[in-house]
């Protein structure tokens, strides 16, 4: 399966954001969820409806509100007065794409309901229990700019998505390329390049993948120097970390590792492979403390990956 060719026919309707092109990839490809910070009008739900389009995927889309209930994710059994029953009626979650859109909107039962979901693949309605289709990709963004009557997501539940991407405005060249599109209102239509089952296959080629010793040894101390600085010489870092990464980066950082070689037409993981994906995988999970006020979390990152040798 050409991977380039996918990219190539989203691009037909997404200007630019490779970096959330690439990421959605690797959660497609790794049975995983990404989140993505950036303020509104980046191009997030066209892109997802463009990728669902070329793979021949469902999709669907979710404002999240304060407002919002459990039910309306999951959904639920409702009792039909006619009939004397109760009918399932099955949620936006039953699909292959969901765009959780600013899921910090919404009250923590219904981010729970959603967590639920992405972590045991199925749902529990009444008795029975019904799986999600596969592939399933939670989208889930963020604003970063609005916070009055947002509910922070808790870092255990931050931990269930592989990825956090931010994504920033296009350059002027690419602004330009949209502005024209969209005031043209030229017709863009999408050829289907592939299908759930080439993305199942590609999930397997991913496992055949090499990765040497060597290589998941420096996956290993890139996640323990976050947790020991100052065993790695990073004394200086050491008061703005607080708690380091968890064992699911370690996990995430190996498999995304192997996506991202995939991606890149190898059959084998170098530790550039491994830098692509780093700080995406590191930055919502790594807590740093007050005295870091002032200090972005990819900057302790970047002091992180310099500090170890790459092998």
């Amino acid at each position: 399966m050409d991977i380039n060719l996918i990219k190539k026919e989203v691009g037909k309707v997404v200007v630019g954001q490779e970096e959330m092109v690439n990421a959605l990839l690797v959660g497609l490809m790794t049975n995983s969820h990404i989140l993505l910070e950036g303020v509104p009008g980046l191009a997030k739900t066209t892109t997802v409806n463009a990728l669902a389009s070329v793979l021949g995927l469902d999709f669907k889309r979710v404002q999240f509100t304060p407002d919002l209930l459990p039910s309306d994710i999951t959904g639920a059994q409702i009792y039909n007065p006619k009939t004397s029953e109760f009918e399932l009626k099955k949620g936006p979650v039953f699909t292959n794409l969901l765009l959780a859109d600013e899921i910090n909107r919404a009250p923590a039962k219904v981010q729970s309901a959603l967590l639920e979901v992405m972590q045991e693949k199925q749902v529990t309605l009444g008795v029975e229990s019904f799986k999600i289709p596969k592939p399933f990709l939670v989208l889930a963004t963020q604003n970063p700019v609005e916070q009055e009557g947002a509910y922070t997501l808790p870092e255990a539940q931050l931990d269930r998505f592989m990825m956090k991407i931010k994504i920033d405005y296009n350059t002027k060249e690419e602004e330009l390329e949209i502005m024209r599109r969209v005031v043209n209102m030229a017709s863009i239509e999408l050829n289907k390049v592939a299908s759930s089952k080439d993305i199942g296959q590609i999930q397997e080629d991913i496992k055949n993948v090499h990765i040497d010793k060597e290589v998941e040894e420096y996956i290993v101390d890139l996640v323990f120097a976050s947790r020991y600085p100052s065993k790695y010489g990073l004394e200086d870092i050491a008061k703005y970390i607080e708690y380091g990464v968890s064992p699911r980066a370690s996990i995430d950082l190996h498999k995304a590792s192997k996506a991202q070689a995939y991606l890149e037409g190898k059959d084998f993981v170098t530790p550039v492979s491994v830098l692509k994906v780093l700080k995406p995988i590191f930055r919502h999970r790594l807590i740093l403390t007050y005295e870091a006020d002032e200090i972005e979390v990819d900057d302790i990152i970047q002091r992180i990956v310099d500090a170890i040798k790459i092998p």
